[in-house]
């Protein structure tokens, strides 16, 4: 019920209650008047209070209302140029309790979104906090061996420092890791588009994974033809490295005698790079934060495989850099399925 509504139920009830009064004292007095002067009474006391009314709402309540309404605005919005209330379409009241809802609601939002970024932070605090405590503490522990003597025994010597420089090696990866993902968040790394033979650069990244995937007998293969270039637009350097991320965990986390397979699909303009192997699977549990800093289906397994826990968040970073997005379908026990697009060459 708005102002208006109320100003004219107020007027009503108080004419009815001054001409009821007034004839009450009429009828006592012995004073006796056709109806019709009892009728223009009310219509006179209705039009009186209705104006007193209206003109105490303008002079007094709407000035405060108004006020309370600008004050609001300046507090929601402080940058913004505050505008008088929309007088044809509702009425103060309404306006300022919609204002009101509004607020709540995006405030409600915000306090939940300030909610997962502080646990977001929490995590990935406790994470990066873990993952370089690992190396740290397996080199503290090499070098107190040797120190203690183990320095001087040779079977003990080469066999640690080889052991404390892989631990080294795997905390340079993590801080090189981390340094790519604040970069590419803080927008410092220019995407520097080019046209190149996308068919062309998986087979070069395929041929310098071939070693390691033969460790583990599992078969790199790309399904485009060496004849049939394959040009698009993007980053060559940067999609080389989605490459090498997305294969090299195919092969880490793949079973023995498995099978990876690059495939193309082009479309008019765009070209859909599939990633496929017929591994372990990933758990539909685990798909929507398979793309979160650190996050580990399998914790101890990836630290076994020596990975950062960073490559698919810099996968993921990579492609939003050229507009585009990566998608991942997979069914424990069926394999995996990386999707990622790219702009097509004119």
């Amino acid at each position: 019920m708005n102002a208006k509504q109320v100003g004219l139920i107020a007027s009503i009830v108080l004419a009815v209650v001054l001409t009821a009064a007034v004839s009450v004292f009429l009828a006592i007095s012995g004073y006796r008047l056709v109806w019709y002067v009892h009728l223009l009474f009310f219509v006179f006391s209705f039009a009186v209070f209705g104006m007193a009314l209206r003109f105490l709402y303008g002079r007094f309540i709407y000035e405060n209302l108004n006020q309370i309404y600008k004050h609001i605005l300046r507090l929601r919005n402080p940058k913004n140029v505050v505008r008088p209330p929309d007088k044809s379409s509702s009425d103060i009241t309404t306006q300022i309790n919609s204002i009101l809802i509004d607020w709540s609601n995006e405030s409600k939002e915000e306090i939940d979104h300030l909610k997962q970024v502080e646990n977001y932070r929490r995590d990935f605090l406790s994470n990066v906090s873990h993952e370089l405590k690992t190396p740290i503490f397996s080199v503290q522990g090499y070098i107190h061996t040797l120190i203690d003597g183990g320095i001087d025994d040779p079977d003990v010597n080469l066999h640690y420092l080889n052991k404390a420089s892989k631990s080294i090696d795997r905390l340079i990866s993590i801080v090189d890791d981390l340094e790519s993902i604040s970069r590419l968040e803080a927008g410092e790394l220019i995407v520097e588009y080019r046209t190149f033979d996308l068919g062309e650069l998986v087979r070069d990244v395929v041929e310098s994974l071939e070693f390691q995937a033969k460790e583990k007998n599992i078969k790199l293969e790309v399904s485009a033809s060496p004849d049939k270039p394959i040009y698009v637009y993007a980053d060559k350097d940067m999609v080389r490295q989605v490459l090498v991320n997305l294969l090299v965990n195919s092969v880490k986390y793949g079973n023995a005698g498995g099978l990876t397979e690059v495939r193309f699909t082009e479309d008019e303009d765009k070209v859909i790079v599939d990633v496929a192997d017929n591994g372990i699977g990933i758990s539909k549990l685990h798909l929507p934060r398979l793309f979160e800093r650190f996050y580990r289906v399998d914790k101890s397994r990836s630290r076994e495989q020596g990975g950062t826990g960073l490559g698919l968040a810099i996968v993921k970073h990579i492609m939003e850099a050229h507009g585009e997005n990566i998608h991942v379908n997979s069914e424990p026990g069926q394999g995996t399925v990386f999707t990622f697009s790219l702009r097509k060459s004119k």
